[in-house]
């Protein structure tokens, strides 16, 4: 071979040396992290349907997805979940199945200063089964601890992806049309206001003529004000709802009852378990505090009821709808269902595509028809923060809901997504959940 021939060799190998130099990484396979966090909801494993099923399209980037058992708490403890050894079917059926199907929690993260401990065992565990991927699905609280290990993460030496996915049956976070999870507890609340009214109208010349059902909602009436989509005049029911943005005035509220059972024969009441007077005391506190601080509350619908035997002698019933209305998959809204997966599935696209500390949100563009689509917030805005519904969505009375709320609410509750029924009774998946072998030292939670 001639020197020139030698030579263009040369420079031809050069290049190529220098081109696989250049070309860039495939980016690194890490796996990935899904926790379940609070109150569960009829459609929270939708969204973890919408993880999974989303993840497993991505082997070139996600390794395996783990599952907190019992929600942050199993990151601590390092109970991690390995959903692989689920089946395809198994994973698709948690779209229909309600509760927490890894098991959920409230515990809160404090303050890097205040307990720094734990964010330094959070960042072990992750970087000791190569998680890069945080997805955190759950409220307010829930948003707070997913930002402050995205912020924390990276002051640490081990950055993590961390997104927010929404779920609260309240309906309580802002930037987002409407929570996963209160669709369906919207629903539930208005069917079960509309049957229990015939019960007690069928009744009432007799017998029972006050009805009170006691529904979730700490400082915001969106359920509550769901009940309100059961009547359509104001002689049908509900005819008092009782809103944490109004306070309650008993001498107000005892005379509306009082007209109401002279007028119809009957009053239906809708009261929010955080009712309170104006100087900002619950009608209803239990005297203690859950693991995030609040007050618990519960006792209204019996309160109010002994309210009315007493200044008004009226034959009472009261109920409080409890965990019935959260776990009621049963009767749950489809638009409901669709949100969950939808933001299950953005939360894992939204970090394949390099976004961090952000929180998907649901983005109506019209009413009618009832348009949506995805969008995504910054964590920092959303963690614990809470949305209260607008006094332009309650009547000036304060004692219902305006048409302006109607607008709202009903596309939310709209559709039915049946899980399948076997001998009468829905068919729920139970997880085999099969925890990883722990690498690290048993770690003790703090009280």
């Amino acid at each position: 071979m001639s020197k020139a021939g030698t030579r263009a060799k040369s420079r031809s190998g050069s290049k190529l040396r220098s081109a696989r130099k250049s070309a860039p990484r495939k980016p690194e396979i890490k796996n990935a992290f899904y926790a379940q966090s609070g109150g569960v909801t009829a459609v929270i494993n939708a969204s973890a349907c919408g993880v999974l099923e989303t993840a497993k399209k991505y082997p070139e980037r996600i390794g395996k997805v783990y599952a907190g058992r019992n929600g942050i708490i199993g990151a601590l403890k390092e109970e991690l979940i390995d959903t692989s050894k689920e089946s395809a079917r198994s994973i698709a059926r948690l779209r229909s199945t309600p509760s927490g199907a890894f098991g959920s929690c409230r515990y809160k993260l404090k303050s890097l200063q205040e307990n720094a401990l734990e964010y330094q065992r959070l960042i072990d565990v992750f970087e000791a089964h190569n998680i890069g991927y945080f997805f955190y699905n759950g409220g307010g609280d829930s948003q707070d601890t997913a930002h402050k290990v995205a912020q924390l993460s990276e002051q640490m030496g081990y950055p993590i992806t961390c997104i927010g996915i929404p779920k609260t049956v309240d309906n309580d976070l802002p930037y987002t049309d409407t929570c996963p999870g209160f669709g369906s507890v919207a629903k539930y609340v208005a069917v079960s206001t509309r049957e229990a009214a015939l019960d007690v109208e069928s009744m009432c010349e007799t017998s029972t003529k006050v009805f009170v059902l006691e529904v979730m909602g700490r400082h915001a009436g969106w359920i509550a004000a769901a009940a309100g989509l059961a009547g359509s005049s104001t002689e049908e029911a509900p005819h008092v709802i009782l809103f944490p943005e109004v306070s309650f005035n008993p001498t107000r509220f005892l005379n509306k009852v009082k007209r109401t059972v002279k007028k119809v024969g009957y009053c239906v009441i809708v009261v929010s378990e955080g009712a309170h007077y104006a100087d900002g005391r619950f009608i209803a506190d239990a005297g203690s505090k859950d693991a995030f601080g609040h007050t618990q509350l519960g006792g209204v619908a019996p309160a109010l009821a002994n309210m009315i035997k007493q200044e008004l002698g009226y034959k009472y019933h009261w109920a409080v709808a409890d965990y019935l209305q959260r776990s009621a998959r049963h009767i749950a809204s489809a638009t409901d269902v669709k949100q969950a997966y939808a933001v299950g599935k953005a939360a894992v696209e939204m970090a394949l595509a390099g976004k961090n500390s952000v929180m998907p949100i649901i983005v109506r563009k019209s009413d009618k028809p009832y348009r949506w689509t995805i969008g995504d917030t910054p964590l920092a805005g959303v963690a614990n923060v809470e949305r209260a519904m607008p006094r332009s969505y309650i009547t000036r009375d304060g004692f219902g809901i305006t048409d302006q709320a109607r607008k709202y609410l009903e596309p939310l509750i709209k559709g039915e997504d049946y899980p399948d029924y076997v001998g009468g009774l829905p068919r729920y998946v139970r997880l085999k959940n099969v925890l990883v072998k722990p690498k690290l030292k048993r770690f003790t939670l703090r009280d």
